[in-house]
């Protein structure tokens, strides 16, 4: 996969987009769709119990 670039077309219209390798647009998607699809994610490693947020 070649890696995503953010381009707005239009004034609060921002997407992400792959490019072939003739250089045309082979995938667009929408920003807010793909953080919403982002936040659907759930993630692959489990805590232990009681340590909830200890930052860094």
């Amino acid at each position: 996969m070649t890696e995503r670039h953010i381009i707005e077309p239009h004034p609060d219209d921002k997407r992400y987009v792959r490019r072939d390798k003739d250089g045309q647009f082979s995938d667009e998607v929408d920003v807010g769709k793909s953080l919403a699809a982002d936040e659907r994610q759930h993630s692959g490693h489990k805590k232990p119990r009681n340590e909830g947020d200890r930052g860094d």
